[in-house]
């Protein structure tokens, strides 16, 4: 006995939108009931290499407890297909859409009786991520994405008929630690996405670390896409700082992700006061310690971490930038960021990179830098390996989001939380 329920449903920028209903199967219901409805959740992760979704969550709490002894990987199927939010030219490559069938691992209830079906996911999977990248415009999108659930037998209930879902319902797409994020629009207009932490009665002011994004998770504003969202999906940077051990070192930090309307390269310097004016809005209401304000950026926002501390000397407690362009990538052209710049900086630096990186070299830019700016400390890894998996060599950023630089036995979330302006 199966059902195959299909429901369109666009998730884009948070929003979700019916394009089609369900089609009952033959036995679309058991013993003449009525037709039975279910709704479902995407349920994401962001792992290192961006974010995934790694499981469904079916609300069947209302049907009444599910034995879980009739519950196996067979009895759903699920199908994806994920497309971009946005037109693609002819002749343009987006990476990572796909339209196929997701192998599903195990089907459980959780503490609410819900049925969870947990899906086949992993680092370089192909198949279950939620961002795709447009290479003509260097950004990457949150795909729109429609998944479909086929019952394929019917549910053993502790009590009553065994029950057949006649209709699924697309719902939201669910990553806790992105959601634990608020969204915000500065008096500029640039989006950003704030984490406060707990609230303790007695706790004075807290730290604020600002992740500055790489050039992909920027806007693509001549296509009217502007989601303020793919700084916290593409990888773990922002949320690396809002972990539970990240909090306890920092004993409760607030993290701020402004989006760049297109990248920070572009205009640093026209965008270094939309920062600040950022910065110092979350000092002017919300409880942050201004002599604890912190600058974190990867490749492109490692430029931008390296231009704040230039435009704002007097600013910052510590600056991270992980693999930061100084020289203009390609050649040609004058630096970035001067020398003389370099040399003027006088916030704590830690720099951090891969030395295979091969889209920021890391000779001309970071091992520059290292030898330029007073007293800076400098992590250099040989390749970018976590889990045991290998990632290309310019993802240096996951080791700063898994606080594995260290010095002289300290790591580098030590390192920051000690330092005062």
């Amino acid at each position: 006995m199966s059902t195959s329920v299909t429901r369109r449903t666009v998730l884009a920028g948070g929003a979700g939108v019916a394009l089609g209903l369900a089609l009952p199967g033959p036995a679309a219901h058991a013993g003449g009931h009525h037709p039975v409805s279910v709704s479902f959740t995407l349920d994401a992760t962001t792992l290192d290499g961006g974010e995934q979704v790694t499981s469904v969550t079916l609300d069947t709490r209302r049907l009444g407890p599910i034995d879980p002894a009739g519950l196996h990987p067979g009895t759903f199927s699920v199908h994806a297909r994920a497309t971009s939010p946005i037109p693609i030219a002819p002749g343009d490559l987006i990476f990572s859409e796909y339209d196929l069938d997701r192998t599903v691992t195990a089907a459980r209830l959780d503490r609410q009786g819900n049925i969870v079906l947990d899906l086949n996911h992993g680092e370089g999977q192909l198949g279950g991520g939620t961002l795709g990248y447009i290479l003509s415009k260097g950004r990457n999108v949150r795909l729109d994405l429609v998944y479909t659930i086929t019952q394929n037998t019917p549910l053993v209930r502790r009590h009553g008929p065994p029950v057949t879902v006649t209709d699924f319902v697309q719902g939201r797409l669910s990553n806790p630690e992105v959601d634990a994020f608020s969204h915000h629009v500065s008096g500029s207009g640039m989006k950003y996405r704030l984490y406060s932490p707990e609230r303790s009665p007695g706790r004075g002011r807290r730290p604020l670390i600002l992740w500055l994004h790489g050039a992909g998770e920027g806007a693509s504003l001549p296509d009217g896409y502007y989601d303020n969202e793919t700084t916290l999906r593409a990888n773990r940077g922002a949320l690396g700082f809002a972990t539970p051990q990240a909090q306890r070192i920092f004993s409760g930090a607030y993290v701020v992700a402004p989006q760049s309307t297109s990248y920070w390269m572009e205009d640093g310097p026209r965008f270094a006061p939309l920062i600040r004016d950022i910065v110092g809005d979350l000092v002017r209401r919300e409880r942050v310690d201004p002599d604890r304000i912190h600058v974190v950026g990867c490749s492109n926002g490692g430029y931008m971490a390296l231009k704040m501390t230039v435009a704002y000397p007097d600013l910052f407690a510590a600056s991270v930038p992980i693999c930061g362009v100084v020289e203009p990538l390609g050649g040609g052209g004058p630096p970035l960021v001067t020398d003389a710049e370099l040399a003027a900086i006088r916030t704590p630096t830690w720099l951090v990179t891969s030395l295979d990186d091969d889209t920021v070299p890391p000779e001309t830019n970071t091992v520059h830098a290292h030898d330029l700016i007073p007293g800076s400390l400098v992590t250099l890894y040989d390749h970018v390996v976590w889990n045991g998996y290998r990632f290309p060599g310019h993802f240096s950023w996951i080791y700063v989001a898994r606080n594995d630089p260290s010095v002289d036995g300290t790591h580098l979330w030590q390192w920051m939380s000690r330092r005062r302006r």
